[in-house]
């Protein structure tokens, strides 16, 4: 019997773990913030790119939407102008390591040394200091909670992502938030993952999210949604 429960414990246990690493809202490993207050909150990962950013930059003015952008500090030393052109536009600039490593694996220097130089890249380039952090694939452990408290940033995760990473074609990755939207009922809160870029490739082709977004834009729309700015939800 005690070993039945010791079983049972340590089951418990590895899925209390494997639920801090994996899930991008967990608070395991401290404070993630996963949902906003109302309205929706349009985030893109792994730029700057000086395709599809561009291109998401031109939408977004165009529709006077507000976006949060959680670059990787290696493309936005490829791309400065792109980068510069993101911070002079307004929106909220994350940190989102230097070189896109999959951090759960890592140990505390590594990921201090992730997110520090990444940190000196995008405040150097943009002159904004960020103060936002998406782990990238959400994937967390203890030593990243450290240095994110030693930066002092904002730890989000995300409500929903439509897994636009994959490329699909811009009419399908439109369906898919269009299939998360309520009627009515506004956003919800929701923030929203989409990619600008391609963590593992600067010149990843992300024009299928930059082609779908005008459209996006239009559906939140028609379902209530307002669109709002992630810097609201900064502590």
């Amino acid at each position: 019997m005690i070993d039945l429960l010791l079983v049972g414990v340590g089951g418990a246990a590895l899925g209390a773990l494997a639920t801090g690493v994996y899930y991008p809202n967990s608070r395991l490993f401290g404070r993630a913030i996963g949902w906003g207050s109302g309205g929706l909150y349009l985030t893109f990962d792994d730029g700057p790119n000086p395709v599809a950013t561009e291109a998401i930059l031109d939408t977004l003015a165009a529709a006077g939407v507000p976006a949060a952008f959680f670059m990787v500090g290696e493309h936005v030393r490829r791309f400065p102008a792109t980068a510069r052109r993101v911070a002079e536009a307004g929106h909220e600039i994350g940190n989102h390591t230097q070189h896109h490593v999959k951090l759960h694996r890592l140990g505390p220097a590594r990921i201090r040394a992730e997110l520090e130089r990444a940190h000196a890249t995008i405040a150097e380039t943009t002159g904004r200091v960020p103060r936002t952090f998406r782990a990238p694939h959400g994937y967390r452990n203890p030593f990243v909670a450290a240095a994110v408290r030693r930066l002092g940033y904002t730890l989000f995760g995300w409500s929903f992502g439509v897994w636009d990473s994959n490329r699909p074609p811009a009419e399908e990755i439109r369906r898919r938030v269009r299939a998360k939207l309520t009627p009515g009922g506004g956003g919800g809160g929701a923030i929203v993952l989409l990619h600008d870029g391609d963590g593992y490739d600067p010149m990843g082709d992300r024009r299928p999210t930059a082609e779908a977004l005008p459209g996006i834009i239009r559906d939140a729309r028609a379902a209530g949604c307002e669109f709002r700015s992630l810097a609201e939800l900064v502590a």
